[in-house]
């Protein structure tokens, strides 16, 4: 049975024990010809003003570009032995700011939450290396099952377009009930 909360804090410690401890999510983009495409991924999340917010630093790979340019809506799904899980449902855009791209390089550094993130300096020279692209994640919905029991619990916010997310545009009261 699957109880939705109120707040992300109600369920964020759980949130951040099982990302920190599983590191890699399948995230899921769509193409345009509504098909499902996975790739194995590590996205990075802090709490800002009490909302969660995820980091992805990727490569802007054609396909991965194509099918967020047709539907900024994704998932990411966090899963290992024992059942303990964590579905994200997030509108995704990309972030070309120098600044926040040190952010993000800075959170991945120093693992957010704690065990999540890696040294991106294998990949990339620094935050302003032209191959290095970031997208922002507005998460919606997060669902984390506990697998000892299978308690779920959910936090869902209001959908944001692209241009709230973007420009900080968040409505007042963000929770609301779920739908699944």
């Amino acid at each position: 049975m699957s109880r939705v909360v109120a707040s992300f804090a109600e369920l964020e410690a759980e949130f951040n024990a099982y990302v920190g401890s599983i590191g890699y999510a399948t995230m899921v983009t769509v193409d345009s010809r509504n098909r499902p495409r996975t790739r194995i991924l590590i996205p990075v999340w802090e709490n800002v003003d009490g909302q969660p917010r995820g980091w992805l630093a990727t490569y802007r790979t054609p396909v991965k570009a194509a099918h967020l340019a047709r539907n900024p809506h994704t998932s990411f799904s966090y899963w290992k032995p024992g059942n303990n899980s964590v579905a994200v449902e997030a509108v995704a855009e990309w972030v070309d700011d120098v600044d926040v791209k040190s952010h993000v390089w800075r959170l991945y550094r120093n693992t957010s939450p704690r065990g999540a993130g890696y040294d991106l300096g294998a990949f990339w020279r620094s935050p302003s290396d032209p191959k290095l692209h970031v997208l922002r994640l507005e998460p919606w919905r997060i669902q984390v099952i506990r697998g000892a029991d299978l308690r779920s619990r959910i936090w869902r916010s209001l959908p944001l377009s692209s241009d709230q997310a973007r420009n900080g545009d968040l409505p007042q009261d963000r929770a609301v009930a779920d739908d699944s």
